[in-house]
């Protein structure tokens, strides 16, 4: 981490062994924040644009439901999220870029007025750790819509690409405990899932999928009903085995700049001992 990560992610890694301060959180996430209340300036490291984004908002989230505690700038992101959505409650992919330098190409030729579920998902699904412990964003009109647009277009939904169906996977777990019918819809996306939970992101890099625990990273949700006992055990212990000698882990994605490859280092190292603290590996 102190090799490769920024600072928000070694403050984020902290808080996630026990031992970090909220304050030194807020302060680091706070330096990729806007005056409209919502986050850019690379906080989602391909999208290195300034300016307020979807993206930004998901890794913001992030940070909140680490700090474990109710805070004002969580409160404003909803309410910029409510100031960007479309007319259903979707949120687009992204808003306009007028900074595209190192930005991924996907993000700089987003449709802005056409939702997205993939974002709306994941963005919903970050809000929704936040939510256990602050009301003010359980009961904020943005969730509320942003739900059920995802679960309007869950149920309407053709083909899906691996990440729409894992960040939407995500999302229903999130929610299910407030939300019965997201167990249903677990199971109607399961179906779409091989039985060794391997999905390849079409477009992505070789060997870019989406795995049994992008699909399912807690064991006490209902998507984890979806895959073998024993396909969930071999994918803990390699996830395990895939630390590097530097202590951290790697992506097997492509970035856009070599500041985003440095920083998803620092970002894919906090969400996996994340996942093996909460699986009962570490």
């Amino acid at each position: 981490m102190a090799g490769h990560a920024r600072t928000v992610d070694r403050h984020r890694l902290n808080l996630v062994l026990g031992q970090g301060n909220r304050d030194a959180a807020l302060a680091a996430v706070d330096g990729y924040r806007n005056l409209d209340g919502g986050y850019g300036w690379g906080l989602e490291p391909d999208l290195r644009s300034a300016s307020s984004q979807p993206g930004g908002a998901v890794h913001a989230f992030e940070v909140f439901a680490d700090v474990g505690a109710p805070t004002p700038q969580a409160h404003e992101l909803c309410a910029w999220l409510q100031s960007v959505s479309l007319a259903n409650g979707g949120l687009p992919f992204a808003l306009p870029i007028s900074d595209p330098a190192a930005c991924a190409p996907f993000w700089v030729s987003a449709d802005p007025s056409a939702p997205s579920l993939q974002i709306t998902a994941i963005v919903c699904a970050a809000a929704a750790r936040v939510a256990e412990f602050d009301p003010v964003v359980a009961q904020h009109p943005w969730f509320g819509t942003a739900v059920q647009f995802c679960f309007d277009a869950i149920n309407s939904a053709g083909v899906l690409g691996a990440l729409e169906l894992a960040f939407a996977l995500q999302f229903l777990d999130s929610i299910h405990r407030q939300y019965p019918e997201a167990e249903s819809l677990t199971e109607k996306l399961g179906a779409r899932i091989p039985w060794n939970g391997v999905v390849h992101v079409e477009g992505g890099a070789t060997g870019e999928n989406m795995r049994p625990l992008d699909f399912s990273p807690f064991p006490d949700r209902p998507s984890r009903s979806l895959f073998d006992a024993a396909v969930m055990s071999a994918e803990l212990s390699e996830l395990a085995s895939r630390q590097q000698v530097d202590g951290g882990w790697s992506v097997d994605f492509d970035s856009c700049s070599p500041a985003a490859t440095l920083e998803w280092r620092g970002h894919a190292t906090v969400k996996t001992i994340f996942v093996l603290k909460r699986n009962g590996v570490v």
